[in-house]
């Protein structure tokens, strides 16, 4: 009897604890839901501290700083910039002081910053690569520069509705032929699922294996992309055009190798800037250093002309007090008349391109607002010809000769030497005579000159082509060929874009109408190409879309450089190739990398390779 009631308590309580599981059951969900629960829980606090390691790696990538430390250890007082910030970051963050991962998982090792900042470098490149599948076209840009004892090939890609010019990829050349360029940029574009895009363009500097039209990388590139015309990089053409006019004659020659000597003489000792920093003081002038020159560097020959003619004072005596061999031959250079002319030659020769090197080096020109800057600039050069410019400029060289009493026979206290090294001879013998009158300066010094840098503009910047150029300045709307129907009709057929007459018929009207009401407001391609309807004229869009994305220029390459000498210390060489493009990558690009998003990058680092525990959460659980 007993028995049974003991029984039937058991029975009637195991009751009452399945009724409390079932509305438990109920409320919270079975033991696979709960479990499920709590892993997602888990993974959502994974998350967030993975979030903090995104946050430092995207800060210590967009401003190009160091992740390892020499010394990593617990026991080192720097750990390095990786590990000190998530130190520095958990002394603020209440969740991080809480929040402690499991030894061997805690994703800071070196091998997990290397993922961490691949996982960043591909997030970038996803993005770039949509943006340019979007848009449906392209245009290809590269440049090569020595870096340590590597060759590195900077590629990258102008495109986007809104055009943007973009960094992709550094490449270690291992050969330098044109098979072997090629090769690589057409790996990039496979690696980058971009076969099937439309290239309309490639821009390169003007080297003889990259522009060659037989077998040069252009050439080759176009066997596969036969609508990409090649444009020689415009501020390389007119660097190239500074060059040679600055070797027209021989007076110009002799003047800038005296100012590359004078730079070399002030900045190779230490005593002799210390003198050139105390003239300048002395004679109350406003400090400035010397420009030293430079065949790749744009406008430096300016920079340099300026330096020299605003420190004239400074550097005459200084060269007279210092009295060395080397001293007194720079300074009959600098005191001749004709020297004082060609540097006022130049300073206004060269400043009348100024604008020009400023604007080519801009990622959002488009070729043909460049052409009419560069015909702008042209037209007056060749108008100095005929106007004052040369008598201005012997005024000018007059006033600056007076006020530091120069004369071609300067005569200086020397020093009897017994040898002549690093002597800069007065001598005029093999060399022309010394020219003073303004008419002798105007045609042996000006007019060559002018001439030659006149016929370098004329003769260059043609490259793209006669037919496609006319194609290019009908997109224009401050170009006389503005919509001209036969050169708009040719661009669109080299690119396979159908464009109706009656489309480019209505469109006429219509934009000249529009251009009439707003005045200066649709002055360029761009803004052109942001009024027409893509539905109403799809031909047309698709045209001036093709001509917005055809590159001037190579700068990008060139800035990219500028940020690998930045990340590539010495201090940073046994970094590997893959590294090394990820943290370019990361930094060129850091306005991309600032915008990326976290969780994403988590997602991206979660599938590198299999990971002790799930930081991803299930479909069916987010």
């Amino acid at each position: 009897m007993l028995f049974r009631e003991h029984e039937g308590s058991a029975g009637h309580k195991n009751s009452v604890m399945m009724w409390k599981d079932y509305k438990t059951s109920k409320l919270h969900g079975d033991v696979i839901d709960q479990m499920n629960i709590a892993s997602v829980d888990q993974i959502s606090e994974r998350r967030e501290y993975l979030r903090c390691i995104v946050a430092v790696t995207k800060f210590l990538g967009r401003q190009g700083l160091a992740f390892r430390g020499h010394d990593e250890k617990q026991s080192s007082d720097n750990q390095g910039n990786f590990i000190e910030m998530m130190s520095l970051l958990k002394e603020f963050d209440p969740f991080l002081q809480n929040y402690h991962p499991p030894a061997h998982s805690t994703y800071l090792s070196a091998s997990s910053q290397n993922e961490w900042i691949e996982s960043c470098a591909a997030s970038i490149t996803s993005r770039i690569v949509q943006e340019m599948k979007d848009a449906g076209m392209y245009s290809l840009m590269a440049d090569e520069a020595r870096d340590g004892l590597k060759e590195q090939l900077a590629v990258c890609v102008r495109s986007d509705k809104v055009v943007k010019e973009r960094f992709i990829t550094l490449v270690n050349l291992t050969a330098f032929d044109a098979k072997a360029i090629t090769t690589a940029l057409q790996n990039v574009l496979d690696t980058l699922g971009l076969n099937n895009l439309r290239c309309v363009a490639q821009a390169y500097d003007g080297a003889s294996v990259i522009s060659g039209n037989i077998n040069g990388v252009q050439a080759r590139f176009r066997e596969k992309h036969p609508e990409a015309l090649y444009v020689h990089c415009y501020a390389h053409e007119l660097n190239l055009v500074l060059c040679h006019t600055c070797r027209a004659i021989p007076e110009a020659t002799d003047l800038f190798n005296t100012l590359e000597s004078v730079y070399s003489f002030f900045s190779c000792s230490l005593l002799h800037h210390e003198v050139f920093v105390n003239m300048q003081k002395a004679l109350g002038l406003e400090h400035g250093e010397l420009v030293q020159l430079s065949k790749t560097r744009w406008a430096c020959q300016l920079h340099a002309v300026k330096a020299v003619l605003a420190n004239l004072p400074a550097l005459l005596r200084c060269f007279a007090d210092i009295g060395t061999a080397h001293a007194v031959g720079l300074l009959s250079k600098l005191s001749s008349f004709s020297g004082c002319y060609i540097l006022v030659m130049f300073k206004v020769i060269l400043s009348t391109t100024e604008g020009l090197h400023k604007y080519l080096q801009k990622s959002d020109v488009d070729l043909a607002q460049a052409t009419l800057y560069k015909d702008a600039d042209l037209e007056t050069l060749q108008e100095m010809r005929r106007d004052e410019s040369a008598g201005n400029i012997y005024k000018e060289a007059l006033i600056i000769s007076e006020n530091n009493n120069l004369n071609d026979n300067v005569v200086v206290r020397r020093r009897k030497q017994r040898r002549l090294d690093d002597f800069v001879s007065e001598s005029s013998s093999g060399a022309r005579t010394h020219m003073s009158t303004e008419d002798e300066l105007r045609q042996n010094v000006f007019f060559p000159c002018l001439d030659r840098m006149t016929e370098e503009l004329m003769r260059r910047f043609s490259g793209v082509g006669a037919e496609l150029m006319k194609g290019l300045l009908a997109c224009h709307p401050a170009s006389s060929e503005f919509l001209d129907e036969d050169s708009l009709l040719f661009f669109a057929r080299h690119y396979k874009i159908s464009v109706p007459k009656e489309e480019i018929a209505v469109a006429k009207r219509f934009l000249t109408r529009r251009i009439a009401e707003s005045g200066a407001g649709l002055s360029n391609i761009d803004s052109i190409y942001k009024l027409i309807d893509s539905d109403m004229f799809p031909g047309l869009s698709g045209v001036f879309q093709t001509a917005l994305t055809i590159p001037v220029s190579s700068c990008t390459c060139e800035r990219s450089f500028s940020a690998l000498r930045r990340l590539h210390t010495w201090l940073r060489r046994t970094m590997g190739q893959e590294r090394l493009t990820h943290l370019a990558l990361m930094s060129i690009e850091r306005h991309a990398l600032y915008n990326s998003d976290h969780n994403q990058i988590i997602d991206q680092f979660a599938q590198l390779k299999p990971r002790r525990y799930t930081l991803v959460v299930p479909p069916s659980q987010k």
